[in-house]
């Protein structure tokens, strides 16, 4: 579906694009029994990893805006799982954790692939600015509260 007439950006749109976006992800972790919150969780492990578990919990916690005990439950289903392994505080991403991040950024990349194509860097560049500071922003608020 192509919009002729696009909104002003403000919460219901980003989460309408966030929902949608996460839908065609959660479709593809679903075949490999896996939770949005576990990608979220698998995927600092294996692109920076071994990191310190209160470390890679606190970046859930930034990341999803979850309780840190949330967090910390996610990583433990990932150790539980196979797909995460533990050497004391040190949490490192597994074979098997990173064949299943491998597969996974395989499998969505066409599709995304698909849901960018046409739009303009120069527009994604600005999306991506306007999305930025509205982070900031938000994230300011939530500390404040």
């Amino acid at each position: 579906m192509t919009t002729t007439t696009a909104p002003p950006v403000d919460s219901r749109v980003i989460g309408l694009a966030h929902y949608a976006a996460r839908a065609v992800l959660e479709r593809v972790l679903s075949r490999h029994g896996v939770t949005f919150q576990q990608q979220i969780t698998l995927r600092p492990a294996v692109a920076d990893g071994p990191l310190d578990r209160e470390a890679l919990a606190g970046r859930v916690v930034a990341s999803l805006k979850i309780d840190p005990a949330e967090a910390r439950a996610v990583i433990g289903e990932l150790l539980t799982k196979g797909l995460l392994a533990a050497d004391g505080e040190s949490i490192r991403a597994t074979d098997a954790g990173r064949t299943l991040h491998d597969t996974v950024t395989a499998e969505t990349a066409p599709v995304t692939a698909r849901i960018y194509a046409g739009i303009s860097a120069e527009d994604r560049a600005v999306a991506g600015r306007v999305l930025t500071t509205i982070t900031e922003r938000a994230e300011a608020e939530l500390a404040a509260m």
